[in-house]
């Protein structure tokens, strides 16, 4: 049984991202989404980091929840 946390600091320790709450406040500013762009295909992420989202995303992961929690927050209005 996987008991990994799932939340922010861990979804961006997975990806490889600073995972303290500075680092993640930095990207989600430095990163916003407009409505049209899914957050698969955002331009900040490297391969290996879209092709984890995405699998993470189709087969309805772990990891989903806090996925579509980082979508909302990096569509925010500042």
């Amino acid at each position: 049984m996987d008991t990994t946390l799932n939340d922010l600091s861990h979804l961006f320790k997975q990806l490889g991202l600073p995972h303290h709450q500075e680092g993640i406040d930095d990207f989600v500013i430095q990163n916003k989404l407009d409505k049209h762009t899914l957050i698969t295909d955002a331009n900040c992420w490297n391969p290996g980091q879209k092709a984890f989202l995405k699998e993470a995303l189709l087969e309805d992961a772990q990891w989903s929840e806090v996925i579509d929690q980082l979508d909302v927050m990096m569509r925010a209005e500042a």
